[in-house]
């Protein structure tokens, strides 16, 4: 069964990837895209949400942007990854969708409503603060959603200090906040994603394709791949955000393992830590889980097969 989808996100470049993967694949629905304030600004990061919209023929799907700043925090971007527009490296086309003109906090409450109960999953791959909003504005969103699947944290990994993650660590309120509601939520974190390498078999898959798409994908992994080894050292770009939808799509994609994850708030080495305790079974009323290992070549076929399907869009 199709199963649908939210895509709460700041592209970003493997935010772009997320969403040609979640728009090619057959298997999920793509419902609403919302935007949020993390890599970029939000005004950067809708409009490269809109351009990627074009760049794959995404039509028919509601677009809104959301919060431009955390809940309590200043704003923090990832301008050495991402760039000055937030997606820098190909050439952006000019937008086309009109934004909704709804908050996306609304939009998302508005669709979970619309639908049946366990219908809609809420895939975020930025900063939490959207989510955290909805929920709390509407708490009945909480059950009736069949899940959450977040690309942040890491239950041993950080980025952006020792222990934390940037999705986490720029609104750790607000992912207090969606962590410790009562629905579902798998935590697709650093231990998984730094498993997502585009090594150069995997840009050479990709360039086969040979699409206006698959050309604009190479085009990203050559420039996060640049900036990956630069600011953090990694021979190969970890392609984070594709990985939570693919959960999404092919939960045999990867392993999980329930545990409980909390978010460190106050500690001053530690602020955004996702802590988790791995050290005995969960209890039964355990609500979160941890992605541990990652099926390699099951995951770059997802990527490509969901390029092929996309094709070459016409203007």
């Amino acid at each position: 069964m199709t199963r649908k989808i939210i895509l709460d996100c700041d592209p970003g470049h493997d935010d772009a990837i997320a969403m040609l993967l979640a728009h090619g694949n057959p298997d999920v629905e793509l419902v609403a895209v919302t935007t949020v304030v993390g890599n970029q600004t939000l005004e950067k990061v809708t409009r490269n949400a809109l351009s990627v919209a074009r760049m794959a023929g995404i039509t028919g799907v509601p677009f809104a942007a959301g919060c431009p700043r955390p809940l309590v925090r200043d704003v923090e971007t990832a301008l050495e990854i991402h760039g000055e527009s937030g997606l820098d490296g190909p050439l952006l086309p000019e937008p086309r969708l009109e934004l909704d003109r709804r908050h996306a906090v609304d939009l998302i409450i508005d669709t979970v409503m619309a639908h049946e109960p366990g219908e809609i999953t809420l895939v975020p791959t930025a900063g939490l603060t959207n989510i955290a909003l909805a929920v709390r504005k509407e708490p009945r969103i909480a059950s009736r959603i069949r899940e959450v699947v977040l690309m942040g944290g890491g239950y041993h990994q950080g980025n952006w200090s020792a222990v934390a993650e940037f999705n986490i660590i720029i609104d750790p309120e607000a992912a207090h906040i969606v962590f410790n509601e009562s629905w579902p939520v798998t935590m697709v974190g650093l231990d998984l994603t730094h498993q997502a390498l585009a090594t150069p078999d995997v840009v050479e898959r990709i360039a086969g394709v040979g699409t206006r798409p698959a050309r604009f994908v190479g085009e990203l992994l050559d420039f996060f791949g640049a900036t990956y080894r630069e600011a953090q050292g990694f021979a190969h770009p970890p392609v984070h955000d594709p990985c939570a939808v693919a959960y999404v799509i092919d939960p045999d994609v990867m392993t999980v393992r329930k545990a409980p994850v909390d978010i460190e708030l106050s500690g001053g080495l530690t602020l955004g830590m996702t802590v988790t305790d791995l050290r005995a079974p969960a209890p039964d009323d355990c609500h979160t889980q941890v992605a541990l290992e990652l099926d390699r070549d099951r995951f770059w076929g997802l990527v490509v097969d969901a390029l092929e399907r996309i094709g070459d869009v016409t203007e």
